[in-house]
């Protein structure tokens, strides 16, 4: 039998929902509508209401506070891919090698993903993604480099890009001295 956990970690973008199936995160939910319909959307998909537990948490919320101290660029929390599937996970999956502080058109991700005519379900993957920041979207830009909407918060877009880049600024800086 399954454990269901989820816990909140306040961060700079408000609260965020962590939802886990053991020990394997599940969903990440930017509660911009409030954690309550967070949590109801999670037990809705997931047909079970997540017991409040940090335990399983823990990591997680170190490595998203390091990730927005600028001090990490990768994570390496497990995954539970249940309510992903067929393209959007091989979109969702490609968009992991697109290198901190850098980004990748839709129609880049598609040839990642083996199909390079699918710009636009990489759009429709990337808005559904439901490990946001962990699995970075964010970097997943139009094919004229402005950067689109993020599930309907282009501001949390606008900011993970402008952290990680402000990242990779600073460290060129630092080198070149």
């Amino acid at each position: 039998m399954n454990t269901v956990t989820s816990t909140v970690f306040e961060g700079p973008l408000g609260p965020i929902l962590l939802t886990f199936i053991d020990e394997s995160l599940v969903r990440l939910d930017v509660a911009h509508d409030g954690i309550d319909l967070a949590r109801a959307d999670i037990a809705r998909r997931l047909g079970v209401v997540p017991e409040p537990d940090p335990g399983p948490g823990e990591p997680l919320v170190a490595e998203l506070e390091e990730y927005f101290a600028g001090e990490r660029r990768s994570f390496t929390v497990a995954l539970d891919w249940r309510l992903v599937r067929g393209f959007t996970r091989a979109a969702l999956e490609a968009s992991c090698a697109i290198p901190y502080g850098e980004v990748a058109s839709y129609g880049e991700v598609a040839v990642m993903a083996d199909n390079p005519r699918a710009a636009r379900a990489v759009g429709t993957a990337c808005a559904s993604s439901p490990f946001s920041i962990v699995v970075p979207v964010h970097r997943v830009v139009r094919a004229d480099g402005s950067i689109g909407e993020y599930g309907g918060h282009r501001e949390v877009k606008e900011y993970l890009l402008s952290l990680e880049s402000e990242v990779v600024m600073g460290e060129r800086v630092r080198s070149s001295a």
